[in-house]
């Protein structure tokens, strides 16, 4: 495993305030809805737009099958001008192959180390070194994770959910949530554009699920969300580009996968401010959006929830650039 390469900063005195993005994602997990509504949720409508450029599925798995408010995925052409509905709110994500879901959580060395190599040489590298027990890990990490204050909306303790062992970020699910965004003190909130990469893989946790997230810096919705990956742990996880008019934030386009939560898979976001959003899994693109692109300051950032099956997310390295 590379040594650790994330940029040190002085940290600033004082308290660390944090935003949270209250409704990110709570409008698209399937699993999420009904869970964490901190505002109005009214029902997303989708329309496409005929500047998302698929291409074709990455190959290391099945695709899934198609959910009701897939608006466009890497195998198929764009729908120009056809509302497509979200899911409601009791719909069932179609079924993936996943293992039990009372596997127990390996630490993953091997498979870890034989992806070193593909770690970006970005001007924000963490790859998780450095062993730090639950409520230790933002004492080792400062300038690396910058977690939600425990308690954060009834749902978020990262102090005793989060710890780092073997060379990942192991964030356990059921029982409590975690939250937090990556980077340094300094830079973590600056964020105009730039790469953003992480490498991660579920186990268990079904019925829960994680949303790595860019969210605006502003905390006003309007001034764009990007996810990805996000989705629930047995089902694959998407694109959630969405909507950047005000009072229509909930409408989003998504782009599928066609992988699994279960495998180590590598997922990049390409921003260029007020010209596009280029998404891609293991180094091959999914599709570039060019409408609704922030041009605002943005944090690269992860929530999972308080409910579903015990699990661990595990994290094998997050990049970003400053």
């Amino acid at each position: 495993m590379n040594a650790r390469r994330a940029i040190l900063a002085a940290a600033a005195a004082g308290a660390l305030v944090i935003g949270v993005p209250t409704a990110a994602s709570a409008q698209t997990w399937w699993g999420w809805s009904g869970h964490h509504h901190s505002r109005p949720t009214p029902t997303p409508t989708v329309t496409p737009d005929a500047d998302v450029t698929p291409t074709p599925t990455p190959s290391e798995t099945s695709e899934p099958e198609p959910t009701d408010d897939t608006t466009a995925t890497p195998d198929s052409a764009p729908v120009v001008d056809q509302e497509t509905p979200a899911p409601a709110e009791d719909a069932e994500p179609a079924p993936t192959a996943s293992p039990e879901a009372e596997e127990a959580a390996t630490a993953p060395e091997a498979d870890a180390e034989a992806d070193s190599s593909d770690v970006p040489d970005a001007s924000f590298v963490e790859t998780f070194d450095t062993d730090a027990a639950a409520g230790q890990v933002t004492a080792v990490y400062p300038q690396s994770w910058q977690p939600y204050p425990d308690g954060t909306s009834g749902i978020y303790e990262p102090s005793k959910t989060v710890s780092v062992h073997d060379g990942v970020m192991d964030v356990q699910l059921g029982g409590a949530g975690a939250a937090g965004t990556f980077g340094t003190v300094d830079g973590a909130w600056g964020h105009v554009g730039g790469s953003f990469s992480v490498r991660a893989k579920a186990t268990g946790g079904d019925g829960n699920g994680a949303a790595f997230m860019l969210w605006p810096t502003s905390g006003t919705w309007s001034d764009g969300e990007i996810d990805f990956p996000e989705g629930n742990f047995e089902s694959s996880p998407s694109v959630f580009h969405h909507s950047m008019t005000p009072g229509n934030e909930a409408d989003r386009v998504q782009l599928g996968t066609g992988v699994s939560w279960r495998d180590w898979h590598t997922y990049t976001v390409d921003w260029k401010p007020g010209e596009s959003v280029t998404y891609s899994v293991d180094g091959k693109v999914l599709g570039t959006i060019t409408h609704d692109v922030p041009t605002t300051a943005h944090r690269f950032m992860f929530q999972t929830g308080n409910w579903g099956d015990s699990g661990n997310l595990l994290i094998d390295w997050v990049s970003t650039t400053e």
